[in-house]
Parts: C-alpha cells; structure tokens; sequence
C-alpha cells in the first residue's frame, strides 16, 4: 500500500510536468524534407501544419502528381520526427515511472 501511496504522489507533480510538456510540444517545429529540400513542410510538435516551402523548379504543368508526392512525403517525414520527439520527450518526462504495459499518454 505503501508504494501505491508514493506513486500516486509522484502522478500528482506529473500534471504540472505534462502541461509543460503540452506547451513545449506546441512550440517545437520540426521540418519534413521530400525531394533533396525542395519541398519542406514544418509542423508543430502537436501536429498543426506551421508552413510548407516548395521550391519554383517544381511548379512546371503537367507534373503536378510529382508534386503532390513530394509534398505527402514531406509530410510524412515530418510526422515521423515528431513522434521521434514526442518519444523522446515522453521518455523524460515519465523519468523511470512504473506505467502498466501499454499504457499511452495522452499526447
């Protein structure tokens, strides 16, 4: 019971951690590449779109379809860094914490 007690004492100082973390995920950006930088998408660490850069060279018509996959890679490459530092900063913030298997954030 005891260490029931003590892990519910550490759970109440990581509300204030987690809100931190929220607001820090919220101004990290982080920038997926697609077609050696020429199409550069930043998102949030949250997710939210923050700006996308396209270099001229692709807007020739008629290859609109290469653009579009540049861009959904980018995208992709960007989300998979987020997680990379959502992990990362989960990782921190749970410092050791026991968490029953499976047991997700909710970030």
């Amino acid at each position: 019971m005891r260490d029931l007690m003590g892990m519910m004492k550490e759970m109440g100082g990581l509300k204030a951690k987690m809100e931190a973390m929220q607001a820090e995920l919220e101004a990290t950006e982080i920038t997926g590449r697609a077609g050696a930088g020429l199409v550069e998408i930043t998102l949030n660490a949250k997710g939210s779109m923050k700006g996308i850069a396209i270099d001229p060279s692709l807007l020739v018509p008629g290859e609109k379809e290469i653009l579009e996959d540049l861009v959904v890679a980018a995208h992709q490459d960007a989300r998979a860094k987020m997680e990379s530092v959502i992990a990362e900063k989960t990782q921190g913030l749970m410092g050791g914490l026991p968490l029953p298997p499976g047991f997700k954030l909710p970030f």
